[in-house]
């Protein structure tokens, strides 16, 4: 007998009982990002390696350990996307995009990264991510965040907590290197083995440390946020008014550095203390000179990305109920004579009711069965076409989550009926 095949370990199939949360999500994001005005874009799950090498960060663990990368015939080094910034970026330049004014484009989808799996984090993981170039002022760092607030909200989140601090201008952030180095360098005996190459490569990095051996070390190292230049003061300022008038609480995190080379200014995670280690369920912020990095010419620009596992486990965790405007139909068929004239049926239900979900039964099993099939399936209504709804041009209409009683009517009316409940 041969060996049962299995899905590669971190890489998760979607099961048909989950995929109705997983779609409620998926769609009250895009609904939601489109009614701000940005517009979808779908980038290669594929691209050089040399993309996210350059936009990342060399330096980084994602480049230096974790990116499922492989050269072709040719030579070229190609790599899976680890996340999606680098790609819609490489996509500004290649399309010229930038010059058609400011470019305001969200995207959902699969990325990579080759890391030991665990709950929350995994090798093959999706997010939904938002970025906007060609805009400088904090107005649209507060309006990212007015968005994923607003999300929250939808899909009835609580005990998320927003995290925000600023990393200043490259220029503040390489003096501020220097002033890290020296003071980690004095306790090098104290570092951990991370720390010790980071000190060489990122030290900013060693704030981000969750090594609870250094944390009275990284909480007396000097703060970036007494070290900024004086136009990334003004703009964190003005990012907490419009934040303050938006009635959006925060925290400031001085600690607050983001795993990637190309931020700059605003960063922000938005948190919670429900799902452990893996608390953060939205990340991002400023990275206005990767474009210019990348080859392109001089684009501000700032994002974000939504980690879509972990919302959906963290919805699971706080047992949130979602809610949906469309109705569920099951037509039971308990003769032969009925299959053609269900069809039919569940065409004209479809044509003339937008939000409807019909299932039309395809055991044909018992009438007892079928009702069986119809709880399983958590449908609203069972619309019963036995011999005589057919003999007389009708069909019969029980409703499966109330006491109502069940009702035989003309199709015309029965389609009146479902109407008046979406």
């Amino acid at each position: 007998m041969s060996k049962k095949i299995q899905a590669i370990r971190g890489m998760n199939d979607l099961l048909p009982k989950d995929s109705d949360l997983w779609t409620f999500v998926e769609r009250t994001i895009a609904d939601l990002f489109i009614s701000y005005g940005y517009k979808n874009i779908r980038t290669p799950v594929v691209e050089k390696t040399d993309t996210f090498c350059r936009a990342i960060g060399q330096a980084t663990d994602i480049v230096e350990k974790e990116m499922y990368s492989w050269n072709e015939a040719n030579g070229d080094s190609l790599s899976l996307r680890p996340e999606g910034t680098a790609g819609c970026v490489r996509m500004m330049i290649e399309h010229n995009l930038p010059r058609e004014g400011i470019q305001k484009v969200f995207y959902q989808g699969a990325m990579f990264r080759h890391e030991r799996p665990q709950k929350g984090r995994y090798r093959q993981f999706h997010q939904a991510g938002l970025e906007v170039f060609g805009a400088s002022d904090a107005k649209v760092d507060a309006e990212l965040m007015m968005m994923t607030h607003s999300l929250w909200q939808k899909l009835g989140l609580t005990n998320v907590t927003l995290e925000i601090n600023t990393l200043g201008s490259s220029e503040a952030r390489k003096s501020f290197r220097d002033i890290l180095v020296t003071y980690f360098s004095a306790h090098k005996n104290l570092l951990d083995e991370d720390s010790l190459r980071r000190l060489e490569t990122n030290p900013l990095r060693i704030l981000d440390s969750k090594n609870k051996d250094m944390q009275f070390l990284i909480n007396g190292a000097p703060k970036l946020m007494e070290h900024l230049d004086v136009e990334s003061e003004k703009h964190f300022e003005k990012f907490k008014t419009y934040l303050n008038a938006l009635d959006i609480d925060f925290v400031i995190n001085t600690r607050l550095v983001r795993g990637l080379d190309y931020y700059n200014r605003t960063v922000f995670e938005w948190t919670t203390q429900d799902l452990g280690a893996q608390g953060t369920i939205c990340a991002g912020g400023r990275y206005d000179g990767l474009v210019e990095k990348m080859g392109g010419k001089p684009t501000t620009a700032v994002g974000l990305a939504i980690g879509l596992e972990r919302l959906i486990l963290l919805m699971e965790e706080q047992a949130i109920a979602i809610k949906t405007k469309q109705i569920s139909i099951y037509i039971i068929t308990p003769s032969d004579d009925a299959q053609l004239k269900s069809m039919q049926i569940a065409s004209l239900l479809h044509d003339a009711i937008a939000e409807v979900i019909i299932y039309n039964d395809m055991s044909l099993g018992s009438l007892k069965s079928q009702f069986k099939k119809a709880d399983k399936a958590d449908a609203d209504f069972a619309l019963i076409l036995g011999e005589e709804e057919l003999n007389n041009g009708q069909v019969s209409i029980k409703p499966l989550k109330s006491q109502e009683p069940q009702q035989t009517l003309s199709l015309d009316k029965a389609i009146k009926y479902f109407k008046d409940y979406t």
